[in-house]
């Protein structure tokens, strides 16, 4: 079932901090509770059904960015529709790549486009924050729930072992969250339920330290999450740990100095082989449909970001921003199911030419809308330039209407198998010994059957053909961003893409670009932070 999150109690959201300034590192970021809120917070848990409301907070905060869906922001000087978690991936994993470009003038977008951006930029500020926002929120509930604790309220023995399951889950979605943070910002600090609350400066640890942390973390939460596929829909399992876990191998050259494709692999073919979730046998579109949490699509879903138009207001976050601002020029918002459109994210064209037929007749992928748009993009400012894209619609698969028009019903496929089946390819490629070729072509073509692209043959699998067959399978999904540095091609001249730079026709740019700046406001904030290299 979908989880709602409409009517958290306003009290629950006050005790733990989270209409507080988050301004600093300091102090756990100064959104868990002070002092003289710690017995509002032991009143508030003295209720069974705490923990999992606040567990909600948590799940919720992937998808909107304050109480009551975008009002009362939960980061001050941002709004809650530019501080939606999802929105602000979207924005850093997206728009500094061919996969997409937005046309809209707010202060740091034009910048992100063209991989120009300052520490001042607000939407690094937002997504930095928003990680820490998050860590703070799940080290509070961890707080909370030590078996002390438990045993002081007089839990029962039901509440208690679903509490462990519940603290497993926020465990994960706390190193989910520093996942992120390594991946964007690389060195940046630690902080715990162990840590204490109140006014300090955490220290900064190393990217290598970071993901040595996260690894520990998901593999003993193994032990405590919910077996595979026996969760709540919406909630974590196992296997979406394995997920992250596969993920950080994957990277850890990046992360590390360190290869550990063979690992990636051993753990992709864990997932395949024993997780129980099973590729789609549906098309392509319904994976992005308002129906993708129980039109056959779910089964290939480990890990969704949970969309409900009547249950999560969220008018500028999450798939609201996604489908509107995606929608413009000729295009019927109705065709999407929503009310209109915003007139903002189209892709570049170098991503259009990864598609051999932009009708997408050879391959169902390249939803490209192209009536009244111009493959070039001679002014990223205006949306008829650029091809747009119907990736994602609040329709059922049916064709029948959603819920509501204005927010949409639609999840988000934060982890999927179909990305499993392409990592445990890459890792093969990449040397991995315990890799099996012949599988990983298998699992290619079976991408590639679904989408109607046709088959490859062995000596066509190449390390190129996966990073554009991860383009074309996996765009507007988060992931561009990370695959295109994995492959040496985020920075730099050896892929360039129309505004690259910020320049027409595209240019390289700084290797530092890599990494994202740490944030000025919060270094201003925590002097002992130390800013990445170029900025």
């Amino acid at each position: 079932m979908k989880i709602s999150f409409k009517y958290i109690s306003y009290f629950l959201l006050f005790i733990l901090g989270l209409n507080m300034t988050l301004t600093s590192c300091t102090g756990d970021l100064d959104v868990t509770p002070t002092d003289d809120d710690e017995f509002l917070s032991e009143t508030f848990f003295q209720d069974p059904a705490s923990y999992k409301q606040v567990m909600a907070k948590l799940y919720a905060g992937l998808y909107v960015g304050g109480n009551d869906g975008d009002g009362q922001a939960d980061i001050a000087g941002l709004g809650g529709d530019f501080s939606s978690y999802l929105r602000l991936m979207f924005v850093t994993q997206e728009f500094p790549t061919d996969e997409a470009i937005v046309a809209w003038s707010d202060d740091g977008l034009p910048a992100i486009n063209g991989q120009k951006w300052s520490p001042s930029n607000q939407f690094l500020y937002g997504i930095f924050s928003r990680a820490f926002y998050e860590i703070s929120v799940a080290n509070e509930f961890l707080r909370q729930t030590t078996d002390e604790k438990l045993a002081s309220r007089g839990v029962d023995a039901n509440l208690k072992a679903e509490v462990t399951t519940l603290r497993a889950e926020a465990r994960f979605l706390r190193a989910f969250s520093y996942v992120n943070l390594m991946d964007l910002f690389g060195n940046v600090p630690i902080t715990t339920e162990n840590d204490p609350v109140g006014f300090f400066y955490p220290e900064q640890k190393t990217r290598a330290e970071v993901f040595a942390f996260v690894e520990s973390e998901l593999k003993d939460i193994d032990n405590t999450l919910a077996p595979s596929k026996t969760n709540e829909y919406g909630r974590v399992d196992k296997t979406a740990a394995k997920f992250l876990l596969a993920q950080i191998y994957l990277n850890s050259k990046v992360y590390t100095g360190t290869e550990r494709f063979n690992e990636a692999a051993v753990v992709c073919n864990d997932i395949i082989t024993a997780s129980g979730y099973t590729f789609a046998e549906v098309p392509y579109r319904y994976l992005f449909s308002a129906d993708n949490n129980r039109n056959g699509a779910q089964s290939e879903v480990i890990f969704p970001i949970v969309g409900d138009g009547n249950a999560i207001r969220a008018i500028g976050g999450g798939m609201s921003f996604i489908l509107h601002a995606s929608i413009g020029g000729k295009m019927a918002g109705a065709d999407q199911g929503m009310d209109g459109g915003w007139s903002g994210i189209r892709v570049r064209p170098e991503f259009v030419q990864l598609f051999p037929d932009v009708n997408a007749v050879s391959d169902k992928r390249g939803t490209f809308f192209t009536d009244g748009q111009t493959l070039d993009i001679a002014d990223y400012g205006v949306f008829t330039n650029g091809y747009a894209v119907r990736k994602f619609t609040n329709i059922n698969s049916d064709g029948s209407a959603a819920q509501r028009a204005d927010m949409p019903d639609t999840d988000f496929p934060m982890y999927r198998l179909s990305d499993v089946y392409l990592m445990y390819a890459e890792a093969t490629l990449r040397g991995a010994s315990s890799g099996d070729a012949a599988k990983a072509l298998g699992y290619v073509n079976k991408i590639r059957a679904r989408a109607g692209a046709g088959i490859i043959t062995s000596s066509e699998l190449t390390l190129d053909f996966l990073l554009d067959e991860r383009a074309r399978e996996l765009f507007w999904e988060c992931h561009r961003r990370t695959d295109l540095i994995r492959f040496g091609k985020f920075s730099g001249s050896s892929k360039v893409w129309q505004w690259k730079g910020g320049v027409k026709n595209g240019s390289g740019t700084e290797s530092f670009r890599d990494l994202m700046p740490i944030p000025s406001r919060t270094i201003q904030a925590n002097p002992t932070l130390k800013q990445n290299p170029g900025y």
